[in-house]
């Protein structure tokens, strides 16, 4: 499945634009993501996505984020 109709497939999923959506989409473009072989059903997908926009951010995580971001701003 191309990765816009895979984007479009989580689209669906939240409630409105989203941050999150906008680095998963940034990075299926650059190809720093990969889709999964097997792909989720909609309601694996779902509860996956309800459980990573309930996570906090680790600091390494924001970390690896603000160097990623620096280098795109250079």
């Amino acid at each position: 499945m191309p990765y816009r109709e895979f984007l479009e497939r989580i689209r669906r999923l939240f409630e409105g634009p989203s941050e999150h959506l906008d680095l998963i989409a940034e990075s299926l473009a650059k190809g720093r993501l990969k889709q999964p072989i097997k792909p989720m059903s909609d309601q694996e997908l779902a509860i996956a996505i309800r459980e990573f926009r309930e996570m906090p951010a680790s600091p390494s995580a924001i970390e690896k984020l603000d160097t990623e971001l620096s280098k795109d701003g250079k």
